[in-house]
Order: C-alpha cells, then structure tokens, then sequence
C-alpha cells in the first residue's frame, strides 16, 4: 500500500474488500460542541478501524490499514497498539515490519510511538545489533532528537551486552567532536560512564573520574560558555562527591575578563590538568561565575560575603536575564547567616 502515494488511494468505503466491515463514525449518535474537522480520508480510515476494533479481527488487511493510518497520523497510539497485536497474532515476518519501520523512524524521528513500536519489535527479534548503526544513521539527520537518544540508551540497558557497550564511548565522544554543545550527547556520555554499571576497562573508578574531569575541561577551555560541559562538570563531581573547591584553580580564570590574567604572572609551562580559556573565548564566563560563587557559598560565613559580591556581578551585569534568580540566592545565603 506504501506504494500508492495516500492521495491516490481509494478509500475504504470505495473497497470491494471491506464492503464486509461495518464503519462505527466517531460521532455517532451525538452532536459535539466542537467537532475535529478530519480529512476525509482520515475519517473514513478510523472509521473503519473501530469497526474492526469492535469485531476483534486482525488480519493482513487490518495490517494495511493501521499502516494507512499511521502515515496520516503517526501519533494514533491505538493504531499502532493494535498493528502490533495484529502482527503477532499472525506470526509475521518481523524482518519485513522492521523494514517498514526504518523509513517511519526517519520520517517521523519526533514521534515516540514509531520508536516504541521498534521496541517492542527488537524485544521480539532480540536481535539488537544492527539497531546502532541505525541509530547512529537517524542522529545524522537531528543529533539532538530525545526519541533517538532515549532508545539508543534502552537498547544498551535492556540487552547489557558487552559488544554493544564496547565502542559507546568512542561514538559519543565523536558526536561531541562533531558539536560539544551537544548537550543530548553530554547527557548520554554520563549514562554511559556513570549510570550503567562498571564495564570492562573502567573498574578503576577513581581514573574514570579523573579522566572524565579531564576530558570535561578541555571541552571547557575551546569553549567556555558552553553550559552543557560545565553542568557535566558539576555531574561528575557531585556523582563523585567531590567538594567543587577541588576545581577552584581550574574555573578561576574563566571567572574573570581576559584584561585580569594578562595582569597575572606569566608561566612557562602548560598545566594540562587545568587548560587555559582559548585566547578568543568571551570571558568573563557567567557558568564560571555562578561555580566560584558556589565554592564561596559552601565555605561559609568568611567567604560569604565574595560569594554574594559575584551573584550581584550576574544580576546587573553578566546575566540579567536571570536577575531575580540572583537576587534570590543573594537573599537566602544572608538570612542563612543572621
């Protein structure tokens, strides 16, 4: 039926094949304040879903038409609920379903039910290994679609197999090369490496933690006003229960204007554990800010007073889009103090 673009199709009621169903309207019997106006296609094509619905039929025909269905509404979660029940019922192929739902999965990346569908089909095949280069193929397409991401992760947990988790580090890390300000990649690096369990070659936690520390920074110091990388950062230590001060040398100089550390002591050496802001980053960086002002907050009553001097710094100058929110913590970190 794909075959036949949907405009060129007859519809139901025109079908010799279905003259044996009897069509239940949606509105039947009843007069509707504010009736949807469906086309007519859609109507006639629901309305011969629920006169299936309501016989229990599930047969090849029924099969054609969820699927005319679904490409007018990709949505019609009864549609595919009842298509996957019809599959099995018949005992179909599902290699030929799959192939159906790689050209829906392209084509409609935005709509869960697509990829719910292609789980509940995988659970079946429990043939998960050809699902990343697919995934991997639709990322090209949005490298930020939740639905894709959410499912990449399902497959990795629900199947916990050692050659699908083998090479997960390598491919986000590319999809970060490809945009670091990918915040959809930040998030699936730290299920990877922190969310799933100890895969082989990470048993040493305390070296994941410092090489992701690593990794996280010199992603910060190409781009400092990347706040997807500086909320991993605070992710890694707070999995870590690492106190923030311990990165104090590291964000200080990404907490001030380029004009401050000319004025500071040059030095020979590259400290590579704390990577310098780029010469052309836009500093001072409002995430930088916020970070020492935390590290101030948590030292208590002496440095206090530093930490609130820094919020005013981002309500009236460096982010004042989020005034109040500042205002608000300059408010509770005082009366913390009486």
């Amino acid at each position: 039926m794909a075959s036949l673009a949907l405009e060129d199709q007859l519809l139901f009621a025109d079908r010799p094949e279905w003259a044996d169903v009897v069509p239940l309207h949606q509105y039947e019997g009843v007069t509707p304040l504010a009736p949807i106006f469906y086309t007519p296609a859609y109507k006639d094509a629901t309305n011969y879903f629920r006169g299936i619905v309501k016989t229990g039929e599930k047969s090849a025909r029924v099969l054609d038409l969820t699927e005319n269905i679904i490409r007018q509404n990709p949505a019609h979660y009864s549609a595919w609920q009842y298509r996957y029940k019809t599959l099995m019922s018949l005992n179909t192929p599902l290699d030929v379903e799959l192939q159906l739902i790689d050209e829906l999965s392209i084509k409609y990346l935005k709509t869960y039910q697509v990829w719910h569908h292609r789980r509940l089909l995988v659970q079946q095949t429990k043939q998960p290994g050809p699902e990343l280069e697919f995934i991997a193929n639709a990322l090209q397409i949005d490298t930020k679609n939740y639905h894709t991401w959410s499912y990449r992760q399902w497959i990795l947990a629900h199947f916990n197999d050692d050659k699908l988790w083998s090479r997960e580090l390598e491919f986000v890390e590319s999809m970060l090369n490809n945009d670091l300000r990918n915040n959809s990649a930040w998030h699936h690096r730290f299920f990877v490496v922190f969310q799933s369990g100890v895969r082989k070659g990470n048993e040493d936690r305390d070296e994941t933690v410092r090489r992701e520390l690593t990794f996280v920074k010199s992603k910060i110091a190409i781009a400092p006003n990347n706040a997807s990388a500086w909320n991993y950062l605070r992710g890694v230590l707070d999995h870590s229960k690492m106190p923030y001060s311990n990165l104090e040398f590291f964000v200080a100089p990404y907490s001030v204007p380029h004009s401050a550390q000319q004025d500071a002591p040059s030095v020979d050496a590259i400290d590579l554990e704390n990577p310098l802001p780029s010469p052309g980053a836009q500093l001072p960086c409002v995430a930088a800010i916020e970070f020492m002002a935390d590290i101030y907050e948590s030292n208590g009553r002496n440095d206090l007073m530093k930490a609130t001097e820094l919020w005013k710094s981002l309500a009236h100058e460096h982010d004042t889009m989020r005034k109040k929110y500042w205002e608000y913590r300059i408010k509770e970190a005082l009366l913390n103090v009486r």
